[in-house]
């Protein structure tokens, strides 16, 4: 396939939105992705646009005053408590820290840097890996999103472009802020696949999660049971994203793109390898080619083994991104010796896993089972609704 015109959003103000230094949320995951696509030489200057600070008014299409409010004045640590924990702010998952309206701010305008890229016709393709923070809520934060970029996002091209958005997240965790964001707009689908929500943070994106009103049938969400390996991640995700993509006929795919579902990542159960993180970014990319010609914006969000996992993982959509495909074999020797000396773990050598890595699960196969059967109940839904012809 020839090499798409994509944007990639760096600079380092991406990288200030930083909790404390033992908080599983480290934005230096963005900076060793970044690094290491240029190392790997497929990343160059002329690819890397900056995020822009995202005003109030569009950090407000979807987020309360009242809260925002409540942030600038957290962020200056004058927000009494008891107002912090009213909106998820100070507790342990979202703790405040100096300066979190203007850091998430850059987050939420790299999203909307890559969103304008995109509809501007200046690219076809745009990656904001600081983005994808899709737990934050219209009055709340929650899951360490304090702004939920994705939101703000898909309502800006709502507004700005009139487009219909197909909402994709894969992070192990369930995109619950987004979902409820458009959970009665027809004019926005979300799909979620996601280890269930009875082991899990937040808890829900369950099958029968459909929308309501108007957006009755445009909320897909698939749960996966816990130790899913990457066959059974692939099969469920390729075959139901393939029919909803058919069936919503989107004019711009978004995709959250958490690398969290790893085998090695500290906070989720499931267990999968880099054999995902090279799949899913390379569906997305064909059917934003098949329904939109070529509209999509990529976004980061999870994923806590930030020196083994992340920077692989989200590297590999850039590659999908701008030639069209994953990069495979040796990492850069350069990146390795630098990283490794800050590392606490043995950096892996090359894009791929060995397998071996997974453990043995002796479930697999009621666990795949199990993730078919939700994946049938959720193909009962991928028909055209009356409202749509």
């Amino acid at each position: 396939m020839s090499p798409c015109n994509a944007k990639y959003v760096f600079s380092t103000d991406l990288l200030h939105y930083h909790f404390h230094e033992d908080h599983p949320f480290n934005q230096k995951r963005v900076l060793l992705a970044t690094e290491l696509l240029k190392q790997a030489g497929t990343l160059i200057e002329n690819n890397i646009i900056p995020p822009r600070k995202a005003t109030e008014t569009e950090i407000k299409l979807f987020h309360d005053h009242a809260y925002v409010e409540a942030v600038k004045q957290a962020s200056k640590c004058m927000l009494p408590e008891q107002t912090a924990v009213e909106y998820g702010l100070g507790t342990e998952d979202t703790p405040i820290f100096s300066g979190m309206h203007e850091a998430s701010s850059y987050l939420v305008g790299g999203s909307l840097a890559a969103v304008d890229e995109v509809l501007s016709g200046r690219a076809t393709h745009a990656l904001n890996l600081g983005g994808g923070l899709h737990h934050g809520f219209k009055r709340k934060a929650s899951g360490f999103c304090i702004y939920n970029d994705g939101a703000i996002a898909i309502r800006y091209i709502r507004e700005a472009y009139n487009l219909r958005v197909l909402y994709v997240d894969t992070d192990a965790h369930h995109g619950d802020g987004v979902q409820w964001a458009f959970y009665d707009d027809p004019n926005v689908c979300t799909f979620s696949i996601h280890e269930t929500g009875r082991y899990l943070f937040p808890g829900t994106g369950n099958v029968n999660e459909r929308g309501i009103k108007e957006g009755h049938g445009y909320t897909f969400n698939l749960p996966i049971d816990a130790f899913t390996e990457d066959d059974s991640f692939l099969d469920a995700y390729t075959t139901a994203l393939t029919k909803i993509a058919a069936f919503f006929k989107p004019d711009i795919i978004v995709t959250q793109n958490g690398a969290d579902a790893h085998c090695y990542d500290p906070l989720t159960h499931l267990c999968s390898t880099m054999k995902i993180y090279e799949q899913i970014p390379l569906l997305a990319h064909k059917l934003a080619h098949e329904y939109c010609n070529g509209k999509w914006v990529a976004l980061g969000g999870g994923g806590y083994d930030m020196w083994r996992v992340v920077p692989r993982a989200w590297a590999q959509i850039w590659n999908v991104m701008y030639q069209g495909q994953p990069l495979s074999g040796e990492l850069p020797a350069a990146w390795l010796d630098k990283y490794q000396k800050e590392s606490p773990v043995r950096l892996p050598t090359h894009w791929e896993d060995d397998p071996s890595i997974v453990p043995v699960i002796p479930r697999r196969e009621e666990i795949s089972e199990k993730n078919s059967l939700a994946l049938q109940q959720l193909l009962k839904y991928t028909v055209t609704p009356s409202n749509q012809t």
